[in-house]
C-alpha cells in the first residue's frame, strides 16, 4: 500500500522564509525571459551570417553579451536567497525536532535506536534543506524554462513541436515509474545507513568491553553485515538511477533526430527558413539541460521524501507525559513526599507496581530493597514524571505531582543515576548542568559535598578544566 507523503508539512516552514523565497523566484523570472531573447537572437544571428552582415553580427553578440550579463546576475541572486532560505529551513526544522524529542516521555527513548536518532536529525534533515534548495533553485526554474521554450518553439513552427512532443507521454511516464521505485529503495537505504550509525555508537562507546573481551572480531563481522546490507540498497537505488538516465536520454535522442528529419522536409516544402531553423535548434538546445535537470530534481525529490516522512514521523509522536493545561509552577518545597496507590505497568497486564502507598518525611532516608526488577527504580522515576502511573497519585508538600509544570519539578529533584554520564565541556559546566548562568560558589559547594573538590583543584585548569565526550580526559 502506498504510504501518505509528509511533504504538506514543510509548507509552514516555507512560508515562514516567504519573502526570502519572494525575492528568489523574482530573479528566476528575469532569469527565465532570457531564453526566449537569446533564441530570437540566434535567428538574427544565423541570417546575417549567412549574409554576411559583419555589423548585424557585431551588434547581435553586443545584445547577445549584456542578456548574458542580466541572466547572470539574475543567478546568483536566484541562487544565494534560495540557499539562504533553505538553509534557514533546516535550522527551524531541525531545532524543532530536536525541541519536540526533548518532549517525548523515557518509554519512547528506551524503544528507540540512538544511532537512528542521531541520522534523523543531522542527515535527513539536510536532505530536507537540499531538497527545498533545489526545487526553488533548479526545478522551478528548469520548468518555467520548458514552459517558455516550448512556447518559442510553438511559435517558431507548431508542426514540428506538435511532432517532437509525441514521445513527451510516454517520458513522463517512465519518470514517474522509475521515481516510485526509487522511492522505495531511498527508504530501504536509510533505514539501514540508520541501523549502522546505532551499531556504530553502541560499539564506540563501550570500545573498552569490546577490547577486553577480545570481541573485535566479532564486532567486525557484525559491522560488515550491516554495512552490506547498506550497499545493496545503494547499488539498487544506483541501477534504477542508471537505467532511467539512459532511456530517457535515448528516447530524447530519438526526438531530436526525428526534428531534424522533419526541419529538411519542412524547408524543402518552404515552410521553413534555414535561419529560422537555426533558431529552432536553438530552443531545442536550451531543452536539453532543463529536462535533464528535472529528470534528476524528481529523482532526488523521491529519495528524499523518504528523509521527510522520516523527520516528520519525530514530530508527529505524542509523549506519554504531559502537563496540564493549567499547570502551575511547583514553590519550594520541604520534601514531604507521599504515593497513594500507584499502579503501574509498562506491557498492558504486566504490572510493576500495584496500589503502592508510603509516606516519607522531610529529612526521612529510606532505603528501596527488592531483586533485579522488582520495581526499585521505576518507583522513584515516578517521582519526576518521567512515566505516568496508570492508578494513583503523587504529592510533595501535598501537592499533586500532576498539577505542576514539569521544568519546576525538575528542577526541585536530586538525582544520582546509576550510571554516570558526563557531557563535553567544563566540570563546572557539567556540575550546573542545564544552568546557562550558573554561580561558581554554589559550583565548589556541592562538589564538597560530593568529596570531588579537592581533586578537582589539582588539575591544571581546576573547574575550568575541559571534560571530554564521556569524561574521557580525566
Amino acid at each position: 500500500m502506498k504510504q501518505p507523503s509528509h511533504y504538506s508539512q514543510l509548507l509552514p516552514y516555507i512560508r515562514a522564509q516567504g519573502g526570502t523565497i519572494a525575492i528568489a523566484l523574482i530573479s528566476t523570472i528575469v532569469f527565465t525571459a532570457c531564453w526566449p531573447a537569446l533564441i530570437k537572437l540566434a535567428e538574427t544571428m544565423a541570417e546575417s551570417v549567412g549574409a554576411g552582415n559583419v555589423s548585424g553580427s557585431t551588434r547581435a553578440a553586443g545584445i547577445a553579451a549584456a542578456i548574458f550579463l542580466v541572466r547572470a546576475i539574475a543567478q546568483y541572486n536566484q541562487d544565494t536567497f534560495m540557499a539562504k532560505a533553505a538553509l534557514q529551513i533546516t535550522l527551524q526544522l531541525r531545532t524543532a525536532v530536536y525541541r519536540h524529542l526533548q518532549q517525548l516521555s523515557l518509554t519512547y527513548f528506551e524503544t528507540t535506536k540512538t544511532g537512528d536518532l542521531s541520522y534523523r536529525l543531522t542527515e535527513d534533515v539536510d536532505r530536507v534543506g537540499e531538497l527545498v534548495n533545489k526545487l526553488f533553485q533548479q526545478f522551478i526554474p528548469c520548468v518555467l524554462q520548458l514552459i517558455v521554450v516550448l512556447g518559442m518553439m510553438i511559435y517558431l513552427n507548431w508542426q514540428l513541436t506538435a511532432s517532437a512532443l509525441i514521445l513527451g507521454p510516454l517520458m513522463a511516464i517512465l519518470v514517474g515509474f522509475f521515481g516510485e521505485q526509487l522511492l522505495q529503495y531511498s527508504r530501504r537505504s536509510q533505514n539501514r545507513i540508520a541501523d549502522l550509525s546505532s551499531l556504530l555508537i553502541e560499539y564506540l562507546s563501550g570500545i573498552r568491553l569490546v577490547k577486553a573481551f577480545a570481541a573485535e572480531d566479532y564486532t567486525l563481522k557484525q559491522f560488515t553485515q550491516f554495512a552490506e546490507d547498506n550497499r545493496r540498497a545503494r547499488y539498487m537505488t544506483e541501477r534504477i538511477k542508471a537505467f532511467q538516465i539512459v532511456f530517457v536520454g535515448f528516447l530524447y535522442a530519438m526526438s531530436v533526430v526525428f526534428i531534424f528529419c522533419l526541419g529538411t522536409w519542412q524547408i524543402s516544402q518552404g515552410n521553413l527558413t534555414g535561419s529560422s531553423f537555426v533558431g529552432y535548434l536553438a530552443a531545442v538546445a536550451m531543452l536539453i539541460d532543463p529536462i535533464s535537470i528535472t529528470t534528476s530534481n524528481y529523482n532526488e525529490f523521491k529519495q528524499a521524501q523518504a528523509s521527510v516522512d522520516r523527520v516528520f514521523e519525530l514530530l508527529d509522536l505524542d509523549p506519554t507525559v504531559v502537563e496540564a493545561t493549567t499547570a502551575t509552577a511547583l514553590p519550594a518545597v520541604s520534601g514531604k513526599v507521599e504515593y497513594q496507590q500507584i499502579s503501574f505497568e509498562y506491557l498492558p497486564s504486566e504490572p510493576v507496581l500495584k496500589k503502592l502507598s508510603f509516606l516519607v518525611q522531610p529529612g526521612e532516608m529510606i532505603a528501596l530493597v527488592g531483586h533485579s526488577g522488582a520495581g526499585k527504580t521505576t518507583l522513584v522515576n515516578l517521582l519526576p514524571r518521567f512515566y505516568q502511573p496508570q492508578e494513583g497519585q503523587i504529592f510533595i508538600d501535598g501537592v499533586d505531582v500532576a498539577t505542576v509544570t514539569l521544568k519546576s519539578l525538575r528542577q526541585q529533584i536530586g538525582i544520582v543515576p546509576q550510571e554516570t554520564v558526563l557531557f563535553s565541556g567544563t566540570i563546572a559546566a557539567n556540575i550546573a548542568f542545564g544552568q546557562v548562568d550558573y554561580d561558581l560558589a554554589k559550583v565548589e559547594a556541592a562538589a564538597k559535598i560530593a568529596n570531588a573538590h579537592d581533586f578537582i583543584t589539582e588539575l591544571s585548569q581546576g573547574y575550568f578544566t575541559y571534560v571530554g565526550e564521556r569524561g574521557v580526559n580525566l
